[in-house]
Order: structure tokens, then C-alpha cells, then sequence
């Protein structure tokens, strides 16, 4: 899952951006209003955590322009302004959480879970598809109730999928949403995570569309 960060305070962005990759996110990380406008618009995010005292163009605004161009990723906004005015003039901008500074990193990891949960339209933080768990608040996977150990590659491309369970997803939006900016994104990567992803939690579970992407599916629907 990709989040984008717009955070002016720098060392506030990198103890975000810290937590946020231990947590197995993909985090991309600017610190205008006018590099998360651009970011905003033009890349695809699973959430965004947007600063509202931001240089160059305030975060509201910024807020408001991505509603405007249709953008409807989920926003959490940071912000010191801790007044119920400020609240409610986020919140009617298009945000759909708010969090005061100072703030706790596990509060934040905890309402960006949220979000991402309710925009794939998941209200349960376990997800499941057939007999795979995954616990959004652990990154637990479960086969038939035992544990199945993932690399952070692998847990990224479920996660995905689950969150997507039923869509066809394609090589593109996934290379975009479990790889690092900087990761090496061979070309046959994708197809030997959702070998392995196969070959630990069952063939069944991901099926493939030739041509068009991957496939999250209820084996017992298949």
C-alpha cells in the first residue's frame, strides 16, 4: 500500500515515513503544498497524511484542488492547529480524518489503517479469502489458522490484493503500490511474488487474467 506524506517539518515527515515502512507501506515523502498538489494529481495513493501549515500553497487549499480534479484517495490531515473551527473547514474540504499535534505514531498508523479499510470497503481490520486471514493491525497471515511467514514484498502484494479482493488488479498498479521508488522493478518480479504467494497460501487464491492482471479469489467461488 502506498501513502504519500506532505509535511513541512522534516524530522516530524521522516519519524512518519519511518513508522509507516516498518508498518510494510511503500511512503513517499514531499514537503510543500505545491510537490503534494503536483504528487497528488498525477500519482495513484492508497492514503494521503497532509500537513495543513504547509509552504508554497496551504494545505487546505491543496486539499481542495485534489477534490476538485476528482481525487478521492483517502486524507488525514496533521495539522497544530488544534480549534474545532479549523476541524470543521478540513473536514468540509474533503478530509476524512483529522489528528492535533503533538500526536502519537501509533495513533497515526492506526487511523491511516482506518482509512485505507473504509475506502476498499472493509470495516473488519481482518481480512479474509477462503481460509487466509490477514490482520491489518499485526500484518499477521494466517492459512487454516496457522501462521504463514511472509517477506515484506509478499505481505505488500497481499495486502494489495486483499484490500482489492475480487478486482483485477494489474502488473502496473501493483509494481506502483508494493514497490520503493528506488527498488529495482524487473519485469518478471510481480510474476514470482504471486508464485510464492501461490505456492505458501494455495494455488487457487490468485488467479490470473492473461494480459489484463491479477486476481483475488474465494477459492470456494472458483
Amino acid at each position: 500500500m502506498k501513502i504519500l506524506v506532505v509535511e513541512d517539518d522534516q524530522q516530524v515527515a521522516r519519524q512518519i515515513e519511518t513508522s509507516l515502512k516498518n508498518a510494510g507501506y511503500v511512503v513517499e515523502v514531499v514537503h510543500d503544498g505545491e510537490e503534494g498538489l503536483y504528487l497528488g494529481c498525477n500519482e495513484s495513493f492508497d492514503a494521503v497524511i497532509l500537513d495543513l501549515g504547509l509552504p508554497k500553497i496551504d494545505g487546505i487549499k491543496v486539499l481542495q484542488q485534489w477534490r476538485n480534479e476528482n481525487r478521492d484517495m483517502p486524507v488525514l490531515i496533521l495539522t497544530a492547529r488544534d480549534t474545532w473551527r479549523e476541524k470543521v473547514v478540513g473536514l468540509r474540504a474533503g478530509a476524512d480524518d483529522y489528528l492535533s499535534k503533538p500526536f502519537e505514531i501509533e495513533e497515526v498508523l492506526a487511523r491511516v489503517e482506518a482509512l485505507i479499510r473504509r475506502a476498499t470497503g472493509h470495516g473488519n481490520p481482518v481480512l479474509s479469502c477462503g481460509s487466509v486471514e490477514f490482520d491489518t493491525t499485526s500484518n499477521r497471515v494466517t492459512n487454516n489458522g496457522t501462521t504463514v511467514e511472509l517477506t515484506a514484498l509478499e505481505l505488500g502484494m497481499l495486502s494489495y490484493l486483499m484490500h482489492h479482493k475480487g478486482e483485477v488488479i494489474s502488473k502496473s498498479e501493483l509494481t506502483e503500490h508494493i514497490y520503493d521508488q528506488d527498488f529495482d522493478r524487473d519485469s518478471n518480479v510481480i510474476e514470482v511474488l504471486v508464485n510464492r504467494l501461490r505456492n505458501k497460501l494455495g494455488a487457487s487464491l490468485i488467479k490470473t487474467h492473461r494480459g489484463l492482471g491479477y486476481q483475488l479469489v474465494d477459492p470456494d467461488d472458483s
